[in-house]
């Protein structure tokens, strides 16, 4: 299964195990099992650390689990992890063996400190770039703390207990056999998920955190950008981010990032992570801004309020706080999010298997979107309020050439229906006639834009009447020594690439402010004074 470059690059991986490992598996005579047995095999075969054995005591087959011989250390794979789940394998088989984690020892010891019995199931799906987070933190976890047990699944190859537990967008995930979380998750928001007290210790350390001189407030391309360049002026610089990658993270190809011909959002985002702690940036995830308070007085610091209750403060702030998909906002999508509403056709669309879906939106992503989902499920419809499609005429062609798409335009949807669990159908408004119309299917996939996270704001700062942060060249908004970049912004054409380039230009604005306007007093006389 894996050719002869992964098994090299992979024989490399697995010279850093220190511990015996078993492949543990569990097969029928189905070709899936068959297809297991020869990528285990063929992984044996590459370290003698490594042997295959054969159980057959578990009831999802294929399985198998990765296990340190002679203990309990173990994690497992229901289906096989190839796609964007080969390198959670890689991962889950060096760390079985020994091979230590990139997480920090503070976090280790809070995971290890866990208490309580916890068994996880993780539904992935191989085309989600979500899920590999999700699936390498709880294995990380059951690694760790012989309290966690972590399986994950390819619901691709488990339909019917999908379709049982009703598990309608990747990851999702159960812990002790009921609902736990759905989406991308960092193994820091699952273990502080279980530690209760992780929230109170977090806002009591932040609280005590000295005045920067830069504090960029999202962890975006635009957000990495202005910490980078921020920091390499040699001044205190923060970053406070509720995820660090934003909504590149969320991003399947990247194929116009100038220099480099294709890459994931994924790994685009842990490319910039590593580039911004490279320099001396405070980076502080998880961290949502829900209050921006201008300084008091010319030069004076400027307060962020985060949701946890703790402030910092700055003599100049770079807001990146980026932008969200758009939710049509009406009846039904909302009861209905993650249970047939979902906003991810890479992630979520091999779960409508065979079913019929509606996509909303006929721009580029709409189009696309379609194209994807009509090789997985049984119908298509495309929904578009405009009169006619807004993508590119490549893909409107491709559209027309699938037997199982179609299209309707000047068409408002008015409402997503469903039995209490599931979406059942959607309502839609013929533009031109007035007339409504009822669409039987499984699966909405929204796909109409994006929206600039910038509630918080509203009275505070300048906004366009689209709700985007209003911006000068210089990346300069309303508030003295704020700054703003990125597709928060007013600026046209949200691409990585400009948000990128917006992000230097308001950490430079904000390095400008600085050396011309005398610092202030310290608004706390405890706190360590700035660097200047």
């Amino acid at each position: 299964m894996l050719d002869a470059a992964l098994a090299a690059q992979l024989q490399t991986h697995l010279e850093k195990l220190t511990q015996p490992i078993e492949l543990v598996t569990s097969l029928d005579d189905s070709p899936k099992s068959t297809e297991l047995r020869e990528l285990l095999d063929q992984i044996a075969g590459l370290s003698p650390k490594i042997e295959v054995l054969v159980a057959d005591d578990d009831d999802r087959r294929p399985s198998f689990l990765i296990r340190r011989s002679g203990t309990d250390v173990e994690v497992r794979f229901a289906g096989i992890p190839m796609g964007h789940e080969f390198t959670s394998l890689v991962l889950a088989l060096l760390q079985v063996g020994g091979h230590p984690s990139t997480a920090s020892p503070e976090l280790v010891d809070q995971i290890m400190g866990l208490e309580g019995e916890h068994h996880f199931e993780t539904y992935f799906s191989l085309t989600c770039q979500n899920c590999p987070d999700v699936v390498q933190a709880l294995n990380l976890m059951s690694i760790l703390n012989p309290n966690i047990h972590h399986t994950a699944i390819d619901g691709a190859l488990f339909q019917d207990e999908v379709d049982e537990r009703k598990v309608l967008a990747v990851p999702s995930v159960f812990r002790n056999g009921e609902p736990f979380e759905q989406g991308r998750m960092s193994l820091e928001q699952i273990v502080a998920k279980l530690d209760s007290g992780a929230e109170e210790r977090v806002a009591a350390e932040l609280a005590d955190k000295a005045p920067y001189e830069v504090l960029v407030v999202g962890g975006g391309p635009a957000g990495a950008a202005s910490a980078i360049y921020a920091a390499r002026k040699g001044i205190r610089t923060g970053v406070a981010a509720e995820r660090f990658g934003g909504q590149v993270l969320d991003t399947m190809a990247i194929e116009n990032f100038v220099s480099v011909s294709y890459t994931e959002g994924p790994r685009l985002a842990a490319s910039l992570e590593q580039h911004v702690h490279q320099y001396d940036v405070d980076v502080m995830n998880l961290q949502r801004a829900t209050k921006l308070i201008p300084a008091e007085e010319p030069g004076g610091y400027v307060t962020v309020e985060l949701a946890n209750g703790a402030t910092l403060s700055s003599r100049t702030v770079v807001l990146s706080t980026g932008a969200r998909w758009r939710s049509m906002n009406v009846p039904g999508e909302d009861e209905y999010r993650n249970k047939g509403v979902t906003y991810c056709p890479h992630c979520d669309g091999p779960l409508f298997k065979d079913k019929r879906v509606a996509v909303i939106g006929g721009g580029n992503s709409g189009a696309e979107a379609a194209i994807d989902l009509a090789g997985v499920v049984k119908h298509v419809t495309l929904i578009e309020f405009d009169a006619q499609l807004r993508a590119d005429e490549v893909l409107q062609a491709k559209l027309r050439s699938l037997p199982n798409v179609d299209t309707v335009v000047s068409a408002l949807t008015t409402e997503v229906v469903g039995d209490g669990e599931q979406v059942t159908g959607l309502i839609y408004e013929d533009r031109t006639s007035g007339d409504k119309h009822t669409v039987d299917l499984e699966g909405v996939f929204v796909q109409i834009g994006l929206l600039p996270n910038t509630e918080w704001l509203e009275g505070t700062i300048e906004l366009s009447p689209r709700g985007e942060i209003v911006i000068d060249d210089r990346g300069a908004t309303s508030i003295p020594g704020v700054f703003a970049a990125g597709d928060v912004t007013t600026v046209p054409y949200k691409q990585i690439v400009i948000a990128m380039g917006a992000g230097a230009t308001a950490a430079l604005s904000a390095f400008d402010h600085l050396i011309r306007t005398p610092a202030p007093a310290q608004p706390d006389a405890e706190r360590e004074p700035a660097v200047v």
